[in-house]
């Protein structure tokens, strides 16, 4: 893994106080010692972009005067739990006792024990791989549980027994799985089937599925985990796709279940780096075939789950409550599983630019809505990637139109009526209607064209005014559903 360093660009102020506090440490007869991600990264050769020092031998109220000295701090946690350095990614915390006593992932009793040995305060946290510790100043590995030997055969094991203290530790673990590729030790497969999700907050759950589908290069791995742990009964959605049988002349990855980890792997291999829309397609990947337990039949010979993507909208709903998914996102999650099938069917169709425009409404984002149909076309090996060429041409389209990443927006508004001298009242929204359903389908390109359009809806006659105003909706038969919520 190469030489231990944690000089980088980027972070020289922080290295500076790093190695500031270590000796301030050190000449008040302490010790301080870099411990948990931050050292496991560095062991990876990774940038690392927090700090987190466990100060031994210093009394808490000397710690915080130490720090006070020199640096504007906040106090966090109970129990002196974490000092933060304002300004700087750094916490500082003494090695603490904690008991359990009650359910769920904040139901400790917490004591700080600046005498500690280090082994003692590493058997508190959930992996070896977070269990190892460097001192800066005599360049000394501390490593207890050996983690080292675990992060280079890539092994996600257990400190200790304790580990069955906290529910999230297995959440955890499924990320972290997830981030470096690591494959579970089967005594800690084993320790996770008898632990419970004992009431977790939802918003603590969410954090390690963002970090799964934000972080991880493999996020299959951090879902096998999760199956072999006996999770997969936390989140019935997911587990109803094991064994889900798939047509494989279509599928011959098998069924649903190895179908989702292909997707969200590929999803992963190619994310943008916007938070907010790797988010929601990442989401989209693993929500996409929630439909087909419930639609999947054996017909005409062959497997079939005809009409899944409207069924997947209420399991992808149940799903996301169930992971803490904000609100503010949902929506656009479902729009794409229930449209996840329309770039190559309208590919394969020859669809001309209405066709495109409507999906651009319903969806939101057609930029999107390819991300996540080309994970699914990849998704399925061995067969060669086919969503590709549809994924090209459904842009290029969505470009041409310029709604690529955004729904269509009427031209013709409440104020061209108000301009074409008529009062506002109920009526208005039959007229937008129908000028929104005519821009739609083509019928004008530019504001200028919706109010020539208007006028010659408003010049139709007086018998067709009154209909309009009296709430006559879009064209007759147009078969559109309403706007996506």
């Amino acid at each position: 893994m190469g030489e231990l360093s944690l000089r980088f660009e980027g972070q020289p102020d922080a290295w500076r106080a790093v190695l500031a506090i270590c000796g301030a440490v050190a000449r008040r007869g302490g010790r301080a010692h870099l411990v948990g991600g931050c050292v496991r990264d560095a062991l990876l050769g990774l940038s690392v972009h927090d700090f987190d020092l466990e100060v031994f031998g210093v009394a808490p109220d000397d710690l915080e005067s130490l720090l006070r000295e020199s640096y504007e701090v906040d106090l966090v946690g109970e129990a002196f739990g974490v000092l933060k350095l304002r300004g700087l990614p750094i916490d500082v915390a003494l090695p603490r006792r904690e008991a359990k006593v009650g359910r769920g992932h904040r139901a400790f009793h917490v004591l700080s024990d600046p005498q500690m040995s280090f082994s003692n305060a590493a058997a508190r946290r959930d992996f070896t791989i977070n269990a190892i510790a460097w001192e800066p100043l005599r360049g000394e590995l501390v490593d207890p549980f050996d983690g080292v030997a675990d992060l280079r055969g890539r092994i996600l094991r257990h400190t200790s027994p304790r580990f069955v203290e906290d529910p999230l530790r297995v959440l955890r673990g499924m990320q972290l799985a997830s981030r470096f590729e690591l494959m579970p030790a089967a005594e800690t497969v084993a320790l996770a089937r008898t632990i419970d999700l004992e009431g977790l907050a939802v918003e603590r759950i969410f954090e390690e599925w963002r970090k799964l589908l934000l972080l991880g290069p493999r996020p299959s791995l951090g879902l096998r985990f999760l199956r072999a742990g006996g999770w997969l009964r936390h989140f019935p959605e997911l587990e109803d796709l094991v064994g889900c049988p798939q047509d494989p002349r279509w599928h011959p990855e098998g069924c649903v279940w190895r179908h989702t980890l292909h997707v969200l792997d590929a999803f992963a291999g190619a994310r943008t780096g916007d938070a907010i829309d790797d988010l929601v397609v990442g989401l989209a990947c693993l929500c996409h075939d929630l439909g087909k337990p419930p639609t999947t039949k054996w017909s005409e010979q062959r497997w079939r789950s005809l009409g899944h993507e409207a069924a997947g909208e209420e399991p992808s709903r149940r799903l996301m409550a169930r992971l803490g998914v904000p609100q503010r996102h949902v929506d656009d999650v479902v729009r794409l599983v229930l449209e996840h099938l329309r770039p190559e069917q309208l590919f394969r169709a020859g669809a001309g630019d209405v066709a495109v425009r409507r999906l651009a409404r319903r969806v939101q984002r057609i930029d999107r809505l390819v991300r996540l149909a080309v994970a699914d076309a990849r998704g399925r090996p061995p067969l060669p990637d086919t969503g590709e060429e549809a994924a090209i041409w459904l842009l290029e389209r969505a470009r041409s139109l310029e709604v690529e990443a955004a729904a269509p927006k009427p031209l013709v508004l409440g104020r061209h009526l108000i301009a074409a001298g008529l009062s506002p009242g109920p009526h208005f929204r039959a007229l937008l209607d129908r000028c929104f359903e005519a821009q739609l389908d083509g019928a004008f390109q530019d504001t200028a064209g919706g109010v020539l359009f208007l006028g010659s809806l408003l010049r139709e006659g007086a018998a067709a005014g009154e209909e309009i105003a009296a709430g006559a909706g879009g064209p007759a038969g147009s078969g559109e559903r309403g706007p996506s919520p």
